[in-house]
């Protein structure tokens, strides 16, 4: 039985696979780079470990590291979170042969659905349909040209080992399809160590919907619905929600079997997640399998009613689902909204810095899954999320303006962040029809963007004023204490008492 688990990431994912542990009495580990030496997850787990500098190629990237960690805290278990390493074959099978339980499918299975042309070829073996494209490695640069002429234009150009929109190109003219290509290739090569690629039919005004499974070692595997991720920034998701507005219960049965199909496949054990692109018609294709917790895994768990860490841990230590298909049900609806600390106004660029003031939403129906504090200072060697924010309601158009109201009381100063972005996207007509798809944040660029600059003044001038007020308050206080007679003295300390706690 696992005792005591490691968790091999930092930030929001490492408070939340934490959180569960405690309510299973299991011991939790973290480990921690130089710059996230006074991060929460380090102050919430039981032990912690630092494994490096600051940049993720020194610290939560060394695999070396993290099993020496691990050996250190006499942990049991590696949980990977999601990013880093949490699909890394290479880590996966030094866990297993180290003598840890990795929390996750075996190494076979993400070095099977890790390569999306080996993906591609499996689905096909099992009657999952895949997008239009090749199926093997594209090494001849002239054979994408009869390729293109054969599915039709537009293209996509991928990298085989792929994800978060690296190694990407969308092509429409012919005439651009050798540069984009090389391109694809060298960024690629870059960001993957492998340049392999290769070209799908690109399906225009494209859904991208996802089905979260669940398998255990037994054999038995179930589906918790979907979820619709269309509302997405350059390749990366910004919105989810759950059900998706688009589907129907006949395809939702369909792609679910299909999802259970895919796992079945590899023999998959976990928690996961089967994408699909599903066009105006409803056709799906097979996008890609993500063989870890997804980031949006908190609305299935709010619509569902299950608590998809948990779970992981228990498949881990070798328990059979108890969970039924025919059991399952959607309980209302559920939408995240992913806040970042980026600037809005100078193309989305990242914005480290001190968080100088915070204000959580609270109320009925609101999650929130964070990592950063008053004081803390978000650093500029990962990825700029901040925090997630999850509600849940009795229909869509309720949860949409919980979502409005929980953007709303969201308050943080000291780094510009998207939450007004957000809130906006909540009014445009088409995303409160749930008629949209990957496109929308382009088409509606010019409304989302426009007067966000004077907005963010405003605001800004707001809390400064605020805070203006606030230290006047504090000093006429202050003033008033030292006048009053030491006879008095226990109600200067009462009153001082009282300051402190404004």
């Amino acid at each position: 039985m696992i005792n005591k688990i490691l968790v091999a990431n930092r930030g929001e994912i490492a408070l939340r696979v934490m959180r569960s542990c405690r309510e299973m009495n299991i011991k939790t580990v973290a480990v921690y780079s130089e710059a996230d030496r006074k991060s929460m997850h380090v102050r919430y787990a039981d032990e912690a470990y630092h494994i490096g500098p600051a940049p993720s190629v020194e610290s939560y990237l060394r695999i070396d590291k993290i099993i020496e960690a691990a050996k250190r805290s006499n942990a049991d278990a590696i949980h990977p979170g999601y990013g880093f390493l949490s699909e890394n074959a290479a880590f996966a099978d030094r866990c297993e042969k180290e003598g840890f339980i990795f929390i996750g499918p075996s190494s076979f299975t993400i070095a099977t659905m890790g390569d999306k042309l080996t993906a591609r070829k499996t689905m096909t073996g099992v009657g999952v349909s895949v997008v239009p494209g090749t199926s093997e490695e594209l090494s001849d640069e002239n054979a994408a040209h009869e390729i293109a002429k054969k599915i039709g234009l537009p293209i996509m150009i991928k990298a085989s080992a792929g994800g978060g929109g690296k190694g990407m190109r969308l092509v429409y003219k012919e005439d651009e399809i050798i540069d984009s290509l090389r391109a694809a290739k060298s960024e690629a090569k870059s960001a993957f160590g492998n340049d392999a690629i290769y070209i799908e039919k690109y399906i225009e005004s494209p859904h991208h919907i996802e089905f979260q499974i669940l398998a255990d070692k037994h054999g038995n595997v179930i589906h918790l619905f979907e979820r619709e991720c269309s509302v997405q920034r350059r390749h990366q998701k910004v919105i989810e929600e759950t059900p998706s507005p688009l589907m129907n219960p006949e395809i939702r049965e369909e792609m679910g079997k299909a999802a259970v199909a895919a796992a079945k496949a590899v023999n998959y054990h976990g928690a996961g997640t089967v994408e699909f692109i599903v066009d105006e018609d409803l056709n799906y294709y097979f996008l890609e399998m993500n063989t870890r917790l997804q980031v949006e895994h908190p609305i299935t768990e709010r619509v569902v009613g299950v608590d998809l860490v948990k779970e992981q841990i228990n498949i881990a230590n070798g328990q059979k689902l108890t969970l039924k298909q025919n059991e399952l049900r959607q309980n209302g609806h559920a939408i995240e909204c992913r806040i970042y600390a980026e600037d809005t106004d100078n193309n989305f660029m990242p914005s480290p810095g001190k968080i100088n003031h915070i204000t959580e939403p609270l109320g009925l129906g609101i999650r929130h899954d964070g990592y950063v504090y008053e004081g803390y200072e978000i650093p500029l060697f990962y990825d700029p999320l901040i925090s997630k924010l999850i509600v849940w309601a009795k229909t869509r158009d309720e949860a949409i303006q919980r979502m409005k109201r929980a953007l709303y009381a969201y308050k943080i100063t000291g780094v510009k962040t998207t939450i007004k972005f957000l809130e906006k996207i909540m009014d445009v007509p088409a995303f409160k029809e749930g008629k949209y798809n990957t496109h929308f944040i382009e088409d509606h660029k010019k409304l989302l963007l426009e007067t966000e600059s004077y907005n963010k003044q405003c605001e800004d001038v707001a809390i400064i004023t605020a805070f203006i007020d606030y230290l006047a308050k504090i000093k006429s206080a202050s003033s008033n204490i030292s006048s009053v007679t030491t006879s008095n003295n226990w109600k200067v300390v009462g009153r001082r008492k009282s300051i402190t706690r404004l």
